[in-house]
């Protein structure tokens, strides 16, 4: 016997533009507010985070 649990959540075109334009400021935060940081120490915290990730930045 084979059991189905699936759910659905409907958004309304508001709540997707909503949630869409928080990603993007948050994304657009983390790109520009850590990469482009005039703190040394934010600056510096990013950039040993991605090289713990193994992700090359220079």
């Amino acid at each position: 016997m084979a059991v189905s649990n699936t759910s659905s959540i409907t958004l309304s075109a508001n709540d997707r533009l909503v949630a869409g334009v928080f990603a993007l400021l948050l994304g657009a935060f983390l790109v520009f507010g850590a990469g482009l940081a005039n703190s040394a120490v934010l600056h510096d915290t990013a950039h040993d985070t991605r090289h713990s990730y193994g992700f090359p930045c220079h």
